[in-house]
């Protein structure tokens, strides 16, 4: 069992470096007031309209970096911050977020499988942890439950990959239009590239992180051991 402590060990750390970072990049542009004055608020509505989406609402979430678009009841969820703030970071989420709305509208593939596997991965990652714990201490008399629950963590897994392309084109599209429209300037541009980038590399590294432990388990099951 070392090695899943050290690869979590090792994971856990990068994943804390790259989220300290991302916050330290957003706290820094947070600060550059956005040369249009537009508020995160005013961004977001006017991508959806520019992409001819008239059925999602803007609202704003307690919290920070809590932003997301649900595609459930089609809302593009800012945190009270980006609804209110005119900034690049701000720019930034709430031209992201909406390039997901973007998605839903145009059928993006990747979104609608990762949207496919939501209600398969709930059950999965409600009973996952402990069928592989009860599967890691019969390993010895039955592989079946350790099989199962490599099954259920290879689900996680594929859906943290499928997020990867989805956020990368959900960055792609926001950058695109907030630049097409004249909502940044070339500086500030490049402040809503590089926020986004770090944003995205959380998304990587717990997907690295996610098919490191799949392995592991794998191992384990193959009979193998450290």
């Amino acid at each position: 069992m070392l090695g899943i402590y050290f690869i979590g060990i090792i994971f856990m750390l990068v994943s804390m470096a790259v989220s300290a970072r991302l916050k330290s990049k957003f706290q820094k542009y947070s600060q550059t007031p956005l040369s249009s004055g537009l508020s995160g608020r005013e961004i977001a509505e006017m991508m959806l309209a520019d992409n001819g989406i008239t059925d999602v609402r803007v609202i704003s979430v307690a919290g920070k970096l809590t932003d997301h678009y649900n595609p459930a009841d089609k809302t593009v969820n800012l945190s009270e911050y980006v609804y209110e703030a005119r900034s690049a970071a701000a720019a930034a989420v709430a031209a992201h977020e909406c390039g997901h709305a973007v998605q839903h509208a145009k059928a993006y593939s990747f979104l609608k499988f990762r949207s496919a596997m939501v209600p398969a991965l709930s059950i999965a990652s409600r009973y996952m942890q402990w069928i592989i714990l009860i599967g890691i201490f019969m390993l010895q008399t039955t592989p079946i439950p350790l099989a199962i629950g490599v099954a259920l963590f290879g689900l996680t897994t594929i859906f943290s990959f499928i997020t990867l392309p989805v956020e990368f084109d959900a960055s792609k599209r926001a950058l695109a239009w907030i630049d097409q429209r004249g909502v940044v300037t070339t500086q500030e541009h490049g402040m809503a590239k590089d926020a986004l980038k770090w944003a995205a590399l959380t998304y990587v590294v717990a997907a690295l992180g996610s098919l490191a432990t799949l392995l592991y388990y794998v191992s384990l099951l193959l009979g193998r051991r450290d």
